[in-house]
């Protein structure tokens, strides 16, 4: 809360523009907070939600993930998951120094309304998030989460939501009785959704289908090291796998040239096709004509609204915690926590992630 307040500004027709902005700080009105983020990660995730900026239908309104954190006649603010710190309030029940893990917009500090507030933390109910997924509206008390470690700290915003997909992937194959496949072919299989799909398939008893991570030829040796699949295979080694084998594909990417190779070697044999990201977002992804079934999209928080209602909040709550607390167990051994300090060094691990340059085994940390 000062003169050194940064953001990051995109823009929503070209997210390949992006700049550092001074933050002025603004006047609370009543029932709001100002946090300080404490630390934030920068995933491929973040790219997706960059690239579903702009209304695409997520949502079923016309609203897309720049509506978190920003006006529609003002430049995009990237979502990002992390920790932050109170440093002004007016509202009740949440004070200065508490801390949550939640989402925030890629800054420096940011101002929240603060609704529902209770023992486990608040909603945020500004009004243009009333609309949108509660998932994402959702601010835990660190104390209150029942899975929370200080010793994992840093993989939280690392990892939690990208490992919760994850999870909820596997849940839904097996919910579905795996469409009746043998083998669940992983594209993008270093990326930590795909990992933590990986890990969860892995944890059922057998009977299960067969995981094949996809890689690049570079990285499948170390990969397939981590023990995450039953199998790693390279991107050109796709035509070598039995097309007579019924076969399901998870692509974490949105790459549609690696789509369209798997559809036309399977052909009816491929029973699902799931699109789960979109981090490749310059990638061809004209999916017309392809053979085999039609792409489906997997939407998290939908996903997330399911099981709550299936199982009740604390039933869904005590699962993900046991699973969670299950891969902390070997998240260390599968990445490295790179810390980077500051404005500068924030632009600069989006442009790193919007290349497609950032190291997979490394999660990056961003301190403000």
């Amino acid at each position: 809360m000062s003169a050194a307040s940064w953001a990051i500004d995109i823009d929503r027709d070209d997210i390949t523009q992006a700049k550092l902005v001074g933050e002025p700080d603004t006047p609370l009105t009543p029932g709001q907070v100002r946090v300080h983020l404490d630390s934030y990660a920068m995933t491929a995730n973040n790219i997706t939600y960059a690239v579903f900026g702009k209304p695409a239908g997520l949502f079923g309104n016309d609203q897309g993930y720049w509506d978190f954190f920003a006006e529609r006649d003002t430049p995009g603010r990237l979502p990002v998951w992390g920790f932050a710190t109170v440093t002004e309030s007016t509202a009740e029940g949440t004070a200065v120094g508490e801390r949550f893990y939640g989402y925030y917009p890629m800054a420096s500090d940011a101002v929240l309304t603060v609704g529902k507030a209770g023992p486990g933390g608040f909603t945020d109910v500004t009004p243009r998030r009333t609309t949108l997924p509660p998932i994402y509206n959702n601010y835990q008390r660190i104390e209150a989460l029942p899975d929370y470690r200080a010793a994992d700290h840093d993989y939280w915003p690392v990892f939690r939501p990208l490992f919760l997909t994850g999870w909820l992937i596997a849940d839904q194959f097996e919910d579905e009785g795996d469409y009746g496949v043998q083998q669940i072919l992983i594209a993008s299989a270093s990326s930590k959704t795909a990992i933590g799909l990986g890990f969860s398939i892995r944890q059922r008893p057998e009977p299960r289908p067969e995981t094949v991570g996809l890689t690049s030829a570079a990285n499948v040796d170390a990969l397939a090291a981590q023990g995450i699949y039953d199998r790693v295979i390279s991107y050109d080694q796709i035509m070598t796998l039995n097309a007579a084998t019924p076969a399901a594909l998870v692509d974490m990417a949105g790459n549609g040239a690696v789509t369209r190779v798997v559809h036309s070697h399977f052909g009816n044999n491929l029973k699902a096709s799931i699109i789960v990201g979109k981090s490749h977002w310059d990638a061809q992804t004209d999916g017309e004509g392809l053979p085999g079934p039609e792409r489906q999209g997997f939407f998290a928080p939908g996903r997330s609204q399911k099981r709550i209602a299936d199982w009740g909040g604390p039933a869904f709550g005590q699962k993900i915690a046991e699973a969670w607390l299950a891969f902390m167990d070997i998240a260390p051994r599968l990445a490295s926590v790179d810390k980077r300090r500051g404005g500068d060094a924030a632009l600069a691990a989006y442009r790193e992630m919007l290349s497609g340059q950032a190291d997979p085994k490394k999660g990056i940390v961003v301190v403000p």
